[in-house]
């Protein structure tokens, strides 16, 4: 069997959101759908298409929405390549405790957005 890297992912690359076939189109699958750890903070960004910047914070996280995807390793590489400032990635803590890559924002970039930790996930606030 080949080795697969996960990613997790909580915003416009969700399944059936915009930025989705990234992953697809990279031998993408869909491993499962959590929740973080409750350590981060979610905004929305003014971004075309919109997405959330993820931010783990020390105090007043919430848990969020996301799934979590596995890619074949140049997938995984090309994919990371490709990421525009100001997202990242970095290490996301999942319910569970276990920690995988995934995305996260550059502290800068949620200057003025609108904090949207509240609704749990970028589904949730898309349906506000």
């Amino acid at each position: 069997m080949t080795e697969r890297l996960s990613i997790a992912v909580v915003g416009a690359h969700l399944s059936g959101m915009p930025l989705n076939g990234q992953l697809i189109d990279r031998g993408g699958e869909l491993a499962f759908a959590g929740r973080t750890a409750p350590v981060y903070r979610l905004f929305a960004l003014p971004t075309s298409p919109p997405k959330p910047g993820m931010l783990r914070v020390a105090d007043g996280g919430a848990a969020i929405d996301l799934e979590v995807w596995s890619l074949p390793p140049a997938g995984f590489g090309t994919f990371v390549a490709a990421l525009p400032a100001p997202m990242t990635i970095g290490r996301v803590q999942l319910a569970d405790g276990a920690e995988v890559p995934g995305f996260l924002v550059e502290p800068y970039a949620v200057d003025g957005a609108p904090d949207i930790t509240g609704f749990g996930g970028w589904r949730a606030y898309l349906a506000r």
